[in-house]
């Protein structure tokens, strides 16, 4: 999970550098709502255990290393990492509040708040202008594809070997 986590969000940052601001909410709903879930689905895995550090950790090197395979996604690295890091707290924090409610309850509800302060600060940093139509667009995409995703990986885990979250 941990380098689908770091694949996916390198991936994402490499293809807005590439092709830009249109391309972010094509993102939104593939990588960005996988990694949303996959968060969630560590914090399971992990619990509070050194979880924001490690969480730090893996947008760290994600943005690392799409700055290293392309020079010119530095800004888009430098927002993903800042705009990853500012979700993941807040997602943290409500799917503790959440606790009491099913996993895929937890993660979709936290993905709400991950998914809009992720969608406001990466493309206003990434691109230097508030973007409402953009920031509304994957808003609506990260939790939609973390929705997908939620249902695919819930799925797997009850149709095969993989422990039930």
């Amino acid at each position: 999970m941990v380098i689908i986590y770091i694949v996916s969000l390198t991936v994402a940052n490499l293809l807005v550098a590439w092709f830009g601001s249109w391309f972010s909410p094509i993102n939104a709903f593939v990588l960005i709502g996988l990694d949303l879930i996959l968060r969630d689905k560590l914090h399971e895995k992990w619990g509070n255990s050194h979880l924001a550090l490690r969480m730090l950790g893996m947008i760290a090197t994600a943005g690392a290393i799409s700055y290293l395979v392309n020079q010119n996604a530095g800004m888009i690295a430098i927002a993903s990492t800042v705009a990853f890091m500012s979700a993941m707290a807040v997602d943290s924090l409500i799917y503790h509040k959440l606790q009491h409610l099913s996993w895929w309850k937890k993660a979709n509800g936290s993905n709400i708040g991950g998914a809009a302060v992720d969608s406001i600060i990466f493309p206003t940093i990434a691109f230097g202008a508030l973007m409402p139509q953009i920031v509304l667009l994957q808003f609506v995409c990260k939790v939609l594809g973390g929705f997908l995703w939620s249902y695919i990986i819930d799925s797997l885990s009850r149709h095969t070997n993989y422990p039930k979250v």
